[in-house]
């Protein structure tokens, strides 16, 4: 193969990104392995920047603006039903593994053909990507996306700086010529038809077993054409690696921190909406909408540290915001909002004030109610009730308030993913 040319991946991949074309994409991310060389750490489940990492790796893979579908090869198990709530609105469907790589791959590739059949993939582009490399920028993807469109195949690659030796045993052997070698990264990408066409030569349960997709394509005498890639685009492979790529990753954050409250009289009828659940047999709270101080106090410090205005800005409380809407949708809508400008929402610490109703048994379920509807970790949220020694209108039960701390991070290297969520996830 031949070394990369002297392009820069980022200058690449930043030029790629203003021109992309208009190709179809999908990613088969791979996350099916063991963690055998982690010393007992799951890796796909091990936290960066407070997400599990596998998710950082979707985001990133999701945030090339070339990107429409992502299929996600991984056994069922805790780990699956860790990271299932917060799996990006592009993973389609999720697929258990096969008994090695080869096997992975082939059977996210045959799921894209479920969805698709067999005379669907003419015009369209596979890319595989390992589930432990969260920190592929965005334009990488693209550039291997665009490149395989091109070329019929592409991988990216970094030339290798370190020294080489052989090693026998204790001992150092010669040193191996460095000049033309290459590491190999991923997503690396192909024509989907050209792919398949390669498993048809070698299947994946047959005696052949190749390291990556690009061994198998050459196997068929198929060309890859090597792509400038990063070395920021590290595996996460030994325990050390984590600490690296925290590192890598909190480097490039952008955090934030906004503030929000509210307060409702309470009204006639029932039941309470609050915190995104609903109290039966306690008196509603009057409003617009259902009345649920919480989830508003939440959604208004969102869009404040998104410096995107407030809630009654995009929903005024009058004919144009329907009566009685659903506080659920409301932090639903502000969440996709920020999203498409970019930020996530990373923790929120919700304070609840009034004299009535006691809370106490309810505060969980809130919690994961908004965990839900922010796809966060339930550890990522906060919640807390004061129903005593009160004064003003709070203490004398006429009223419920609530103030909300929300932080948002921004990831510099991340595209906008954009888009309405769709949260069905199949799996087959």
């Amino acid at each position: 193969m031949a070394g990369p040319p002297a392009t820069t991946g980022t200058a690449m991949g930043e030029a790629a990104a203003t021109t992309a074309p208009r190709i179809g994409v999908d990613v088969i991310v791979v996350a099916a392995g063991r963690s055998s060389r982690m010393g007992g750490i799951d890796k796909r489940v091990a936290p960066l920047g407070g997400r599990p990492l596998l998710i950082r790796t979707l985001e990133a893979v999701a945030a090339s603006p070339v990107v429409e579908r992502i299929v996600l090869v991984m056994d069922p198990g805790p780990a699956l039903e860790q990271v299932r709530p917060l799996l990006p609105d592009a993973v389609v469907v999720v697929v258990p593994g096969g008994e090695h790589r080869g096997a992975s791959v082939a059977a996210g590739l045959a799921a894209l053909g479920t969805l698709d059949g067999e005379a669907a993939v003419a015009d369209r582009v596979v890319l595989v990507h390992d589930g432990a490399r969260p920190l592929v920028p965005a334009s990488l993807v693209t550039a291997v996306a665009e490149a395989a469109h091109a070329h019929g195949a592409a991988v990216p690659v970094i030339p290798v700086a370190d020294t080489l030796r052989q090693l026998a045993g204790d001992e150092l052997g010669e040193i191996i010529e460095r000049d033309g070698l290459t590491a190999a990264q991923t997503p690396q990408g192909a024509r989907t038809g050209l792919l398949r066409d390669a498993f048809r030569r070698h299947p994946a349960d047959g005696p052949e077993r190749f390291t990556d997709e690009a061994a198998l394509l050459m196997a068929c005498t198929i060309r890859v054409h090597p792509v400038p890639g990063d070395p920021v685009n590290l595996k996460v492979t030994l325990p050390g690696d984590l600490a690296r790529a925290e590192a890598l990753f909190a480097a490039r954050l952008e955090h934030r921190t906004g503030e929000g409250h509210d307060s409702h009289p309470f009204g006639p009828g029932e039941p309470l909406h609050l915190g995104g659940i609903e109290i039966a047999g306690a008196p509603r709270l009057y409003g617009h909408s259902d009345g649920d101080v919480a989830l508003h106090a939440v959604a208004d410090g969102l869009l404040g540290a998104a410096t995107m205005g407030d809630l009654g800005r995009i929903f005024p409380a009058d004919a144009r915001t329907p009566r009685g809407i659903s506080s659920r949708a409301m932090l639903t809508d502000v969440a996709d909002r920020i999203r498409g400008a970019g930020w996530s929402p990373t923790s929120v610490n919700l304070t609840i004030t009034g004299a009535r109703p006691r809370l106490a048994g309810h505060l969980e379920a809130m919690r994961e109610a908004i965990a839900w509807l922010l796809r966060l970790p339930i550890s990522a949220v906060g919640v807390k009730a004061s129903t005593g020694n009160l004064e003003g209108a709070a203490g004398a039960g006429r009223v419920i308030a609530a103030a909300a701390t929300v932080t948002i991070t921004r990831d510099r290297n991340a595209g906008d993913q954009g888009g309405a969520p769709e949260r069905g996830v199949a799996s087959s």
